[in-house]
């Protein structure tokens, strides 16, 4: 008789046997019994009863048959990627992206909302309430075919015990936020950096993708940088890598808790945007404050070139310091980055050759607020790789019924 050690046992190896049936059929379009048996090293037995259980979930389908090697005709089995979805969700600026995603990580239908400003953690989690509301009346997906959500928040998030710490813009400091999302939604939820969910949707699809070691930096209402070294996101000890908005760039001044750090104090978007309305009093809201300021350069405007030159060079400190530490072979920008374009990318290079012994390559984002969607999507996938009787089991054991 099986102790309740043992029980649990044969409930893992179920588990992880029915992940790695899963994982070899994303990898081969269509194999039989007999190749997934080869290819898992697991027993035949073991493998049809894993595929007719799975079967009757909608994770696997017959195809047809394929050729015969000297006997009998082998069916074909092939990964339902519409079984189920999943959903990413990022807030970036003052904007929450949504979308609903199959398990192969395309998307579906996608969704924004624009958030009142100033907002609080209270309306960023009525508007994901919506926001999913209005995703599933667009795709006619079921909630319940939902495996969970991904979800980038502006701050330092703990992905372990589902926490913010510190999220000035929010307000979201040491709150147990993972739990009251799930609670509000009724969907498993994980947690993550806005930046660091941007910068592995760049990796899986973007220009990052194939990049072992690469930097992802980011400009906006703060400043961030999301971290891959050999192919492996790096979070640090406290999951706090890649807070670059408090390095000591620019004017320093006492921080209070729960204020921005020094970098995005003197070069985010906002701050930027109160020094160019300074300078121009005709700054509009669209387009971004950098096009204007280019453009303001270009026809000759020289408060408007100062400025600019002054937070192109600021923006280059903050990367100085980041190569020199961790010599990445590609560093993308991204946020209002973009607006430089090739010629503001130039620019940077070439401040760069003079201070630091090796300038890696450097690209702008190509994906735009999708980089984030996408991130938040993978995370889900990776979190929730098995499902059994409308069980999900996330990485870690931890079980939430699907209803």
């Amino acid at each position: 008789m099986l102790g309740r050690n043992q029980t649990g046992n044969s409930k893992l190896v179920k588990q992880l046997n029915r992940q790695e049936i899963l994982r070899k059929l994303r990898e081969n379009k269509r194999v039989s019994r007999a190749d997934l048996a080869k290819l898992t090293e697991l027993s035949r037995p073991c493998v049809s009863a894993l595929v007719d259980e799975m079967m009757k979930e909608g994770l696997i389908h017959e195809v047809g048959v394929g050729e015969s090697k000297g006997g009998r005709k082998p069916i074909l089995l092939e990964y339902n990627f519409q079984a189920y979805g999943v959903v990413g969700a990022i807030f970036e600026g003052s904007t929450l992206y949504m979308a609903i995603a199959d398990l192969s990580g395309d998307l579906l239908v996608d969704y924004n909302f624009r958030l009142q400003q100033p907002t609080n953690g209270d309306m960023a989690i009525r508007c994901l309430e919506l926001g999913l509301q209005t995703l599933l009346s667009k795709s006619g997906f079921e909630k319940s075919r939902l495996l969970g959500v991904g979800l980038g928040l502006p701050g330092i998030t703990q992905r372990r015990d589902g926490t913010v710490s510190y999220a000035p813009s929010t307000g979201w400091m040491g709150l147990p936020v993972k739990q009251e999302i799930e609670e509000r939604l009724g969907l498993p939820v994980v947690i993550d950096n806005d930046v660091n969910l941007m910068t592995l949707g760049e990796f899986h699809k973007g220009v990052g993708n194939g990049v072992k070691n690469q930097v992802y930096m980011y400009v906006g209402t703060g400043i961030g940088a999301g971290i891959i070294l050999d192919g492996q996101f790096y979070r640090g000890s406290r999951e706090a890598s890649g807070e670059i908005g408090y390095m000591m760039v620019g004017q320093a001044k006492k921080l209070n808790r729960g204020e921005y750090g020094v970098f995005e104090g003197n070069y985010s978007v906002p701050v930027i945007q109160e020094k160019a309305r300074k300078v121009l009093p005709s700054l509009m809201e669209e387009p971004g404050v950098i096009k204007q300021l280019i453009r303001h350069t270009e026809d000759g405007h020289t408060e408007a070139g100062r400025l600019l030159n002054d937070i192109y060079r600021h923006w280059a400190y903050g990367i100085a310091n980041m190569v020199s530490i961790l010599d990445p072979d590609l560093l993308i920008l991204s946020g209002e980055m973009i607006d430089i374009e090739e010629r503001g990318v130039e620019k940077i290079q070439g401040m760069l050759t003079e201070w630091v012994p090796y300038v890696p390559q450097i690209k702008l984002a190509a994906l735009g607020y999708k980089a984030g969607i996408i991130g938040a999507i993978h995370s889900v996938l990776e979190a929730f790789p098995v499902v059994n009787s409308n069980k999900i089991y996330l990485s870690g054991g931890y079980v939430n019924d699907n209803k």
